[in-house]
């Protein structure tokens, strides 16, 4: 089983958004069952629980783990692919955010825009790999810091860009043949408070800019 994969596909996306098909997948990312044996977790009738499965094994989401004897039925034991799963844009194609359509680096949204395209680009990069059997080279760095103040922050972004760039300029070879081309995305942003009872706290509005 992936710790995570990628759906692109529209009809798949679909799918595992029905919240009876997202309850099934859950249970299934926990370990194999039958329909017989998820019937009773998610109180539906094993011929529902049978079509709804199909489904999700017709479009990639779940597949067959083995089979076992019960009496004289062979149960089909499924598993989910993946421990989790992640929607790429590109299952909304149409409308997926463009980050070149409106820079600025001060904005939230072109911040999503960014996160969008890199969950599209990675998810594509993760599905080619996987099929050419090759490995994939990639960084994260994910961290947390507290500022003190408004002007500390403003302090950071500046120290961040100019270091960044300073290797960019370091390492960058556009007439490098046998070069391969790599997108670097830097991002900082409120960390999100704690979720309680009634759903996420509020998260506090941006101090001002010095």
């Amino acid at each position: 089983m992936l710790d995570v994969t990628v759906i692109e596909d529209p009809e798949a996306a679909a799918v595992c958004l029905d919240p009876i098909r997202a309850g099934l997948l859950a249970e299934l990312a926990a370990g194999p069952a039958s329909a017989a044996m998820l019937a009773g977790k998610v109180d539906l009738p094993r011929q529902k629980v049978n079509y709804h499965l199909k489904a999700l094994e017709r479009h990639g989401l779940v597949e067959l783990a083995g089979e076992r004897r019960k009496g004289n039925v062979t149960e089909r034991l499924m598993r989910a692919t993946a421990a989790s799963y992640v929607i790429s844009p590109l299952a909304l194609a149409s409308v997926q955010p463009d980050p070149d359509r409106f820079r600025d680096q001060l904005s939230a949204r072109w911040l999503l825009a960014l996160g969008a395209r890199l969950v599209r680009d990675v998810g594509s990069l993760v599905t080619g790999a996987a099929k050419a059997r090759k490995r994939l080279a990639t960084y994260a760095l994910d961290g947390e810091v507290r500022f003190a103040s408004a002007a500390d922050r403003a302090a950071f972004v500046e120290e961040l860009t100019a270091g960044v760039s300073a290797l960019i300029r370091k390492y960058d070879a556009p007439g490098a043949e046998s070069g391969r081309d790599h997108r670097i995305v830097v991002a900082l942003h409120p960390t999100l408070k704690p979720t309680g009872a009634d759903g996420p706290a509020p998260v506090s509005g941006p101090e001002p800019t010095p």
